[in-house]
Order: C-alpha cells, then structure tokens, then sequence
C-alpha cells in the first residue's frame, strides 16, 4: 500500500515547510554573531482527502553551519501514521488499513573555498518496505562566483514484501541510480536562475503485490468513474495481480526564479517530465513570501500539474478468449491522465525576544489540492488538505 502514502502528498507539505524555514534562516540579519549557526526544527503535518486516506507526520530536523569553516550538518527523522479506506482497499474487499512508516536522513556538505563536496544517507521502514539511499554532490563557483555548477549520483536500495511476511520468504529488490546536473546564475544581487537535469534508471518489479486488475469481455462498456459495485458486475472471473515493466528511465528538466523584492520574495518553478513508459509531465509552482513586519512573514502558494498516461493504461483491461490477458497491466491511477491544481498559504511568525525575535520561529502552512482523474475507474476527482505546523529554534 506504498502507493497511498505516496498519493498522500504528506512528504511535499514537509518538504516545502522545511524550504521555507530554510529560506528564512539564510536571511537573519539579527542572529548573535558567532561563527556557528545551529537551529532545531519540529513540524506536524495531517493529511486527509475524500478518498478516506489520513496520514499524520510529525518530525524533528536540526542544521548545524559554520559559515566561516564552510561546513554544514542536517539530520531529520519523521514518522508516517497512515490510516486508509480507500476505494482500492474496499475493491479488494479489505477493511481499514493502517500503517507506520519511519525515516531518518543525514547529510552534511563541505565548501571551504569554491569547491563543495556533499554527501547524504537516508533509510526507510515498514513493515512490507525497506528503502535505502546513499549519494553525493560536487558544486564549484566560477567566474567570481557568478555561476554555480552542480553534479550529483544517488543510488536507491528498496525492498518490497508483504505485511506478516519475512523478506526471507518473500520479497522484490528495487535499484535506482539518479543522475543530476545544474547550474546556478546570479543575474544581479536580486535574482538568481537555476536549472537542472535529471536522469534516474529503475530496475526491478515495482508492481504492488497488493493489487488485483480487474478484467472485462471485448465490447464491455465500462464507463469512467465505475464504481466497485458495478465493476464487479460487469468484470469477468480473472483477476490476476498488477505487472509493471521490469525497468524504468525517467528524465527531467527543470528551471528555477528567485527574486528578492523589497519587501517580499518570489520563486518560480517548472519541471518537464518524460519517461520509458511513455508517461509525459509538466509541473509549475510559484511561491510568494511577504513581510508584513519585523515578525511575521507570509504568502501563497500555487502549484499546476499536468499528465498523460503510460502507454499500457487502459482503463478496462479486456481478458481475450482462451485467458488471455495484457502483459502489463495496472491499476495506478497515478499512472494515468489527470490535472492536479494546489493553493495554499503560508504564515511564519517570529515569536523570540526583542533582542532577537527570530531565534524562536512558528510556522503554519495550509494546502488544498484537487486531483482529477480524466480515464480511471472508481475515482474521477480527489480533494485533498493538507496542513503543517512548525517550530523552529536558533541554539
């Protein structure tokens, strides 16, 4: 059921709460002076759509710089507390699904001079996954630290079983091998242009143990949105599990804005996705951060996301005579057509002393997401909400 969490979006709200106060912090004009920057950071982020999926994810981060040195250390761990009705569930006639997932990640960079070396480790468990990640990064300045280039290789261990199940009974090993290069640009002392391109090579069965396909005679009409009721009156006897292509390449291109206005700051960002499966992508996302004082800061934030399907989608499979069915095969609507529109606003309030009001920090952030499924059975629309709090201290 890792494909619910990961519809969740619970890990882009955290994400982009720990951008923000990473943003914020870079910008402290009123910090003691000391030549180490040190701050801890503790965020509850709740997630809940209409398609009865709720997950809470509380975690604590700290960042420990020393500027000067020209070190820095970050390390985070958060837990997922997943409870799930969804209509997949319910398809396979399962009661409420429930599930923990913890994660931990460490890195910690090295740019004494011009040239920064990086490197970042990250584990991942539950009770039918496992997942590993190592990698590093190269970045130097050139041309009096105008342009920034960026090279970086990560390589991802996964484990997929079943719930109840060791590993030693049974279990799919999933390898992913990413591949990143970038540029940065400092236009003028306000803007600042980005891009980057990506590769990531998968090997291995990434088709969920979990989900059964269900399948139709040739002429079925079976209309988008069926529900279960229906596609079990229409569906025939055979159902055989999900099977997905044994390998996977995915590229990427993304570009990035950063403006710093007088009193407010923008950031504008596009990604162009395609992969071996056929699936096409673009997503834009556009943030705005206003001080409205000395202590508090806040925005909004919109994010446009757009999809085609995979090659093999077909939203009724249909089981040929004689039992024939598809080779590939999927149930992943995620993997099909759909438009996802999010809006959301941020508040970041400084609630530290009057010596030093941002040594204390507390951050709220609120999305609202819409997911629509434009060739998929059983679900056409999705609402989602998504909200976080933080607390940030400077040590």
């Amino acid at each position: 059921m890792r494909d619910i969490r990961r519809s969740a979006l619970a890990a882009a709200a955290v994400a982009f709460a720990l951008s923000v106060a990473g943003g914020a912090r870079a910008e402290r004009t009123d910090a003691p002076l000391s030549n180490v920057d040190a701050t801890v950071s503790s965020e509850i982020a709740t997630y809940a759509d209409t398609d009865h999926v709720f997950v809470q994810t509380p975690s604590i981060a700290g960042h420990v710089e020393n500027p000067i040195a020209g070190y820095q250390i970050d390390a985070r761990y958060l837990v997922d507390v997943v409870s799930a009705a969804s209509v997949d569930i319910v398809s396979t006639a399962s009661r409420r699904w429930e599930e923990v997932r913890q994660e931990g990640t460490l890195s910690a960079a090295y740019k004494p001079g011009t040239l920064g070396v990086s490197a970042t480790g990250n584990v991942s468990t539950e009770p039918d996954y496992l997942s590993w990640t190592a990698g590093g990064a190269i970045t130097q300045d050139v041309l009096d630290k105008s342009v920034t280039w960026l090279a970086a290789m990560y390589h991802t261990h996964d484990v997929a079983g079943r719930t109840g199940t060791p590993f030693s009974i049974f279990s799919r090993s999933i390898n992913r091998d990413a591949f990143k290069l970038g540029v940065t640009l400092v236009v003028d002392r306000r803007t600042i242009v980005s891009f980057v391109g990506d590769l990531v090579t998968e090997n291995g069965d990434q088709s969920k143990v979990y989900r059964y396909i269900p399948l139709f005679a040739p002429g079925t009409n079976v209309p988008i949105g069926a529900s279960v009721d229906e596609v079990s009156r229409l569906r025939a006897s055979a159902r055989p599990l999900e099977q997905l292509p044994l390998s996977r390449e995915r590229y990427a291109v993304s570009g990035r804005l950063a403006h710093r206005f007088h009193a407010s700051t923008l950031r504008l960002d596009e990604r162009i996705y395609i992969d071996s499966w056929g699936l096409k992508a673009t997503s834009t996302d556009a943030r705005l951060l206003f001080e409205l004082g000395p202590r508090v800061e806040s925005g909004p934030h919109v994010r446009l996301h757009a999809q085609s399907p995979v090659s093999f989608w077909q939203r009724a499979y249909v089981l040929e005579p004689g039992f024939n069915y598809p080779a590939l095969r999927t149930g992943d609507r995620e993997l099909g057509p759909l438009v996802n529109a999010t809006e959301g606003w941020t508040i970041r309030i400084a609630v530290g002393g009057a010596k030093h009001p941002r040594s204390w920090v507390l951050g709220f952030d609120l999305n609202v997401s819409e997911t629509r499924y434009l060739d998929d059975l059983y679900v056409t629309q999705r609402l989602a909400g998504v909200g976080g709090m933080t607390l940030e201290a400077e040590l």
